[in-house]
């Protein structure tokens, strides 16, 4: 009995198929987080093939350490990704020091129409996973491009500033990253909304644990997270993070975990919001979006995340023409 479950598991995890769009440090990172994770067969893409099929055969020759069986290949045809259950975006310009993630909305849109053009002819089943920036709007415009459910086009967002300011907390704290769960809403930018009454540490709010000073330095750098690291490298802009959080939101489809994570998700009225995609939270089930979470917000709160909004419903129109 053990041996017959064993195999089906097996089989199932062979069956699955996930694309990760450009095969930069994101994407690579995104497909080798995959790969630890036994979670299927991966198809990375790139427009420089050599480079894609390059990264895969470096990934392929760690199967043995890593203790994985799943077949990663590298391509630049649109038609290899084929079957696929998930797609990772992760194609684009990335950020340059003094570049906000904005200033990338011209280069990249063309960028996402095209993606998108070859994620509709070979992929017209998948769930769409959004790492390209600025984020918010990418996502916004990759489903208009596709036509897709709003629930199978989902951004990254927050569940990578989440992550962030857990690391800032908990360094703050002393304690494990582990015990922090840290929440954070509105667009994947600057005028993202961290709300440390929903920051806890083992259950704890950070409010009971960290001043007033402390919280609002923690919040502040969180929003300037991607920025900071932009700043360091002087070239390039994060990956480790984004990669594997991206990782983590294809997981949680392909195995309909049922995540509850904070992702960029179409809003029709929550949170007073409407026709924009912004972060807050939801659970992630094998068809993508399964319910959007609406918190209880204070009014200064609820203010900041719809501010959010309205700061990337004037960009979707000025410069998208949405």
């Amino acid at each position: 009995m053990t041996q017959s479950y064993l195999l089906e598991n097996t089989m199932a995890r062979e069956s699955r198929k996930v694309a990760v769009i450009g095969a930069g440090n994101v994407g690579a990172t995104c497909a080798f987080v995959l790969a630890e994770r036994k979670i299927g067969n991966i198809v990375l893409l790139d427009i420089y093939e050599g480079f894609a099929k390059g990264k895969a055969l470096d990934m392929s020759q760690g199967g043995q350490v890593l203790n994985y069986d799943g077949k990663i290949t590298g391509t630049k045809d649109y038609s290899d990704i084929a079957g696929s259950d998930v797609v990772v975006v992760t194609s684009g310009f990335p950020r340059q020091p003094g570049m906000s993630r904005e200033d990338l909305i011209g280069k990249n849109a063309d960028i996402i129409s095209q993606v998108g053009r070859g994620i509709k002819e070979h992929a017209p089943d998948s769930v769409i996973i959004m790492v390209t920036n600025p984020l918010d709007l990418m996502t916004y415009h990759m489903q208009r491009v596709t036509g897709f459910p709003h629930n199978r086009v989902i951004g990254q967002a927050g569940i990578l500033d989440s992550a962030r300011m857990t690391h800032f907390v908990s360094d703050a704290i002393g304690c494990s990253n582990e015990d922090v769960q840290a929440m954070v809403l509105g667009g994947h930018g600057d005028t993202m909304v961290p709300l440390p009454r929903y920051t806890t540490v083992g259950g704890i709010p950070i409010t009971q644990l960290l001043s007033t000073e402390e919280i609002t330095a923690i919040s502040e750098r969180t929003a300037s997270g991607g920025g900071e690291i932009v700043k360091l490298l002087e070239r390039g802009s994060a990956f480790y993070a984004p990669g594997s959080a991206a990782a983590i939101m294809a997981e949680s489809v392909l195995n309909d975990r049922r995540r509850l994570l904070p992702c960029s998700a179409y809003l029709s009225g929550e949170y007073g919001m409407e026709d924009i995609y912004i972060g807050v939270p939801v659970i992630l089930g094998k068809n993508g979006i399964v319910k959007i979470i609406e918190l209880e917000l204070q009014e200064s709160e609820m203010m900041s995340l719809q501010s959010s909004g309205t700061f990337y419903k004037e960009q979707l129109k000025d410069i998208l023409g949405y």
